[in-house]
């Protein structure tokens, strides 16, 4: 008898501690939060959609994916769907000159997906032959309506021309060749202070003034991108990634 009350008494205590830690891990009413469902996006740009947007309506959308960069709210992607509508065509929106900086990733920066955007990269996001290229095949050929050419905050490549850096004698003479086309951009660049990567003025000076030379480069070396810009068929600007905050301020 003693046994059977002491295993009732054991059951009871055992039962109260169990409803004590249900009770506790339950959510009150207060407590619970409606949960959304994003719904990740499974489709990329058709060529209907390409055709409708004008050049100063994708700015707009990009300002708006770089906000949504800054703020830490990307959109959540279907990937795998994405990369399989991709094998039917591109269409995308328009063409970014970026730097070769691994801490510009212009997709995100943007809050872009498969398909979205075309991207070329150089160090010191500068243009040749090839690049152009790129850039007439991107919008004349394949309809983009939107060239950019974005620099970044804190560029090594910027800095090397800056500070006359002699890569030539460290057997590197495609990459001197590189610095002396960013070189002009410090000539013109005014000088206030110290002419050195150091002066952080000036150093963000002649960022912002080498994106815009790259851009009026690139309408002198193309006359079919210049043309199509004075009908208003694409723009062809400059921009300059701030990578401390995130945000692209568009020139």
């Amino acid at each position: 008898m003693k046994n059977f009350k002491k295993y009732v008494a054991i059951s009871v205590i055992a039962l109260a501690i169990s409803s004590c830690i249900t009770d506790k891990n339950q959510p009150t009413t207060e407590d619970k939060e409606e949960v959304v469902e994003q719904t990740a996006i499974k489709s990329i740009l058709t060529a209907e959609e390409q055709a409708g947007m004008t050049p100063d309506e994708i700015i707009g959308r990009l300002k708006k994916g770089n906000e949504n960069f800054v703020s830490n709210n990307l959109t959540q992607r279907d990937h795998s769907s994405q990369r399989r509508e991709a094998m039917i065509g591109q269409y995308p929106k328009a063409i970014v000159l970026s730097c070769v900086d691994s801490r510009v990733p212009v997709e995100d920066v943007f809050d872009l997906g498969i398909g979205d955007i075309f991207v070329a990269r150089v160090a010191g996001n500068i243009e040749n032959a090839d690049i152009v290229g790129s850039m007439e095949f991107a919008t004349a050929v394949a309809g983009s309506k939107l060239v950019i050419v974005m620099g970044h905050s804190a560029c090594g490549a910027v800095k090397h021309a800056i500070d006359k850096t002699d890569a030539a004698s460290m057997e590197m003479s495609a990459l001197q060749n590189l610095l002396n086309e960013i070189q002009p951009s410090v000539t013109i660049t005014e000088k206030n202070g110290e002419v050195s990567s150091k002066n952080t003025e000036f150093l963000n000076n002649v960022i912002y003034n080498n994106a815009t030379k790259t851009v009026e480069d690139i309408r002198i070396a193309s006359p079919k991108m210049a043309s199509l810009e004075k009908e208003g068929k694409i723009k062809i600007v400059a921009a300059v990634y701030n990578m401390e905050t995130g945000k692209v301020d568009f020139i």
